[in-house]
């Protein structure tokens, strides 16, 4: 049996395959390693009644992740999903990584993820080049549901935002200064709880003031990681993420304006990602 698993920072989506069975799908919360720890990860797994069954009989797992992006957090991955399937083989490889294959499947092309953080690479069809994007829901993650909702809370609380955003915005939240202080700096996943505020937007998108934040969003992510690469217009840009795929009209005019070239837009790599990886381990099993 194979496992295979995409994990953002909020969310992580498992699916294994089954014989003579459709796939098992099921969710967890997310298990960036920057935020959780082995232990954690562990404990998250071993409240999954619907794994813990076929745990001996899973011979291959395959976690694509954020924050799996070095060899220290790709080992804090591994162990902790070593102790739950003690048998399997276990890779542990970036969530940018997974979206490739969902969406380059063996070509070649722009990946970014637009999800709780945002991220792009360059995939060659084989391999997939890092860039030197990725550095955070502190220092960029620009045109992520983190980054929208740094901008959301901090216009509210400057009092910024529009008068009748404010009553809605406050009527849904009823945040305080103290409130947010607390989620942003003292608890667990900041960058979940500043994502969390993507909601408003989608309930109130036909609003100037969201519509215009939303393109500025995109027009920064733009401007910062996909226009810092020479060829990039030589190239489809594939999309992934939550926050690229509800927002997919304000993202694709302002990628038509800056001359970039859509490609798919997906709302989570998961289902195609599940199959590349079913597939090409099949073929490599035949070929032996």
């Amino acid at each position: 049996m194979i496992l295979v698993a995409d994990s953002g920072s909020s969310n992580s989506d498992w699916m294994l395959n089954l014989p003579d069975s459709k796939p098992l799908f099921f969710r967890t919360k997310g298990l960036n390693p920057f935020f959780v720890n082995e232990k954690e990860i562990a404990k998250v797994m071993k409240e999954v009644p619907e794994i813990l069954p076929y745990a001996n009989e899973i011979h291959e797992v395959y976690f694509f992740g954020a924050g799996c992006v070095t060899p220290d957090r790709r080992e804090i991955v591994s162990n902790a999903l070593t102790e739950i399937f003690p048998t399997a083989f276990i890779s542990v490889e970036s969530d940018l990584l997974g979206c490739a294959y969902s969406t380059c499947g063996r070509g070649k092309g722009y990946v970014c993820t637009i999800g709780t953080g945002s991220d792009i690479g360059f995939f060659n069809g084989e391999d997939l080049q890092q860039g030197l994007h990725g550095i955070g829901y502190v220092l960029g993650d620009e045109g992520s549901g983190s980054w929208f909702g740094k901008q959301l809370i901090t216009s509210y609380l400057y009092d910024k935002m529009p008068k009748d955003l404010v009553q809605k915005f406050a009527a849904k939240y009823r945040l305080t200064k103290d409130s947010v202080i607390k989620n942003v700096y003292q608890k667990d996943r900041p960058n979940a709880y500043l994502a969390s505020f993507a909601e408003f937007m989608a309930e109130n998108r036909l609003h100037p003031y969201i519509d215009t934040l939303l393109r500025n969003g995109f027009d920064e992510f733009v401007r910062t990681n996909i226009m810092t690469y020479p060829d990039y217009w030589e190239y489809k840009v594939h999309f992934v993420g939550r926050i690229a795929y509800h927002f997919d009209l304000q993202l694709r005019e302002v990628c038509e304006v800056l001359g970039v070239k859509v490609g798919a837009i997906l709302k989570s790599p998961m289902e195609h990602l599940f199959h590349f990886i079913v597939e090409r381990e099949t073929r490599l099993i035949q070929e032996r």
